[in-house]
């Protein structure tokens, strides 16, 4: 499956743009699954500012990421332009210091 090109844009300059960006169900103040709302408090938890866009309001962004991100699943997270995954690995990394050593250099919110 192919994105619209117009869409590749969005999200390659979205990723580019931003030090962090989570695509989620929801918002980070109002999350739409236990996944994302983790994701979201993972993120809040270090400090860093980070962009939020809930893919429940565009269903043509919820179908662009996953070929985008080649990764089935909500929520999404790309750290400086890497995509990372989704809330189990965020996890993983807060609780090994990994994630703190990616967000090093990361604006605090």
């Amino acid at each position: 499956m192919n994105i619209a090109p117009e869409m590749q844009t969005r999200l390659a300059n979205e990723v580019k743009d931003n030090a962090v960006v989570l695509y989620m169900k929801g918002t980070a103040n109002f999350p739409m699954c236990g996944f994302s709302a983790r994701a979201a408090r993972v993120l809040q938890s270090t400090g860093v500012k980070f962009k939020d866009v809930n893919i429940l309001e565009d269903d043509d962004l919820r179908v662009a990421l996953k070929v985008f991100s080649d990764w089935p699943t909500f929520p999404q997270c790309y750290i400086k332009g890497e995509f990372i995954g989704g809330s189990d690995i965020l996890l993983e990394m807060y609780e090994t210091g990994e994630l703190e050593k990616k967000l090093a250099d990361v604006p605090k919110g």
